[in-house]
């Protein structure tokens, strides 16, 4: 066990040297405040700074939360609700005056960095989506007198239910009564202003209605054997993953390549009705746990995998007022009395001691311990010829330096030097990676170079060993 936890240690340090050839991923916070019995704003902001949180998103612009933040070095995403998305649409004074108010009188000592413009507009029930481009234009255009423009992004918020088509995630296209009417004319304003697409993304959702089909490891980020998307070939290990290519495609159906994207809600419940499948403390803390160590080791998805990807946790705190079914009220990472639902890392440095401690399951493979999971089944880890060259030297670099991967048969003479490709000899380095250390959770990922395979593979005449 002690080996292992200095691995990876080693581990977590060495990919901070990828940062030069790969910038890694960003996480932020959502911080709701639907609820009776929430921690005074100073108080919720020096949580946010004891927990290294660098980003945060607000659903209002609360002058105590605003204020709160401000000298507090949080980059904070404000929003302009959809009650006021009329307003700001036909009243060009309206949006003025909401940046004056909202913004101009809190920047740059509190750090707004962006402003959602409504919030999953194509849902609400009021019929706002006709109001949203100009309202988006118009408090742009506000943002231009103040001379903001530059460094405050805007966009809005959209639901995973904007797609027609999100499977197989290469089939991913905008539902089409949407697409001329707004989707296109959202598109060109954040392609002309710089900006970027906001996405909530929710795979609990997807898992909780097709259980028999999807599997709770693909949805949790833990291994598992994939799914090959059958229309380009890809083939991905988490349903996070599979959900955002979904819109990536449907940007590319569209001829919107360049446009990139932040992911403004995702999460799990800690709870939820016995209906609600898989709403469990054991569940949240593993999908929101792994789902930071997959952002902040960096790396994009299998479509576009030179992006990363900046993604906002959903939420701060359970919130007691919201309505729905259980599960509403039950996404937060602490309780309102500041004590953690859960124990997740939020940072690089909280990463280093990251396990995901998943409880056993009845008819399931794994077992618990010694603190990692061991696997019954035979699997390995290989090298991915998506990823970039420099990234995989890298990663073979360190596999074989400090790492302490058994780099002898592929050494020029050796038994294994032939095929002497990157591919061929980063997969054997990164297998000796991860057999050396018990085929730990995290020990094949090398900063998205690698993956887990479930039949032995074989470069020219030598198959990958599968002990060490």
């Amino acid at each position: 066990m002690e080996k292992l936890t200095i691995c990876l240690l080693l581990f977590a340090f060495s990919l901070s040297l990828f940062s030069s050839i790969a910038d890694a991923g960003s996480i932020g916070i959502n911080y709701g405040r639907v609820a009776n019995n929430l921690p005074s704003a100073v108080k919720v902001i020096a949580l946010l700074k004891s927990q290294g949180v660098e980003r945060v998103k607000v659903y209002d612009t609360d002058p105590a939360v605003l204020k709160a933040l401000s000298g507090s070095d949080i980059k904070v995403t404000v929003n302009l609700p959809n009650e006021l998305l009329y307003n700001a649409a036909k009243r060009p004074s309206f949006a003025y005056s909401w940046v004056e108010k909202n913004v101009a009188a809190y920047y740059p000592s509190t750090q707004i960095e962006s402003i959602a413009v409504g919030n999953e507009v194509f849902v609400d029930p009021h019929n706002t989506t006709r109001f949203l481009v100009s309202a988006m234009k118009n408090v742009h255009q506000a943002l231009v007198k103040f001379n903001f423009h530059d460094k405050i992004k805007i966009s809005s918020p959209v639901a995973l239910s904007a797609l027609q088509n999100s499977y197989p995630s290469s089939a991913g296209s905008f539902r089409s009564e949407l697409v001329e009417p707004v989707i296109k004319p959202m598109l060109d304003f954040l392609r002309q202003t710089g900006s970027y697409l906001m996405v909530n993304c929710y795979p609990f959702f997807a898992y909780e209605s097709n259980s028999d089909v999807i599997s709770l490891d693909y949805a949790l980020f833990r291994e598992n054997p994939g799914v090959v998307d059958a229309g380009n070939g890809l083939r991905y290990f988490s349903l996070f993953d599979a959900q955002i290519d979904a819109v990536f495609a449907a940007l590319s159906a569209l001829k919107y390549n360049d446009i990139k994207m932040v992911v403004t809600e995702t999460g799990w419940p800690s709870k939820g009705d016995d209906t609600e499948i898989g709403a469990t403390v054991d569940n949240a803390a593993s999908y929101n746990g792994n789902l930071v160590r997959r952002i902040l080791l960096g790396g994009g998805t299998p479509l576009r995998p030179k992006e990363d990807l900046t993604v906002f946790l959903f939420a701060l705190f359970n919130e007691n007022r919201k309505p729905g079914p259980t599960s509403e009220r039950n996404f937060g990472l602490f309780y309102p009395n500041e004590r953690k639902v859960y124990n997740i890392p939020l940072t690089m440095e909280g990463l280093k001691h990251y396990v995901d401690r998943r409880s056993p399951v009845a008819g399931d493979q794994r077992t618990q311990k010694g603190g990692k999971v061991n696997v019954s089944g035979q699997t390995w880890c290989v090298a991915s010829g998506e990823a970039e060259k420099d990234h995989l030297q890298a990663a073979l670099d360190y596999a074989c330096g400090e790492g302490g991967a058994d780099c002898r048969s592929i050494q020029p003479g050796s038994t294994c030097y032939n095929p002497n490709t990157l591919e061929a000899h980063a997969s054997f380095a990164f297998n000796s990676y991860y057999q050396k250390n018990g085929r730990a959770m995290g020990s094949c990922y090398f900063g998205g170079a690698a993956f887990i395979v479930h039949q032995q593979p074989k470069y020219g005449h030598c198959e990958l060993p599968t002990e060490e």
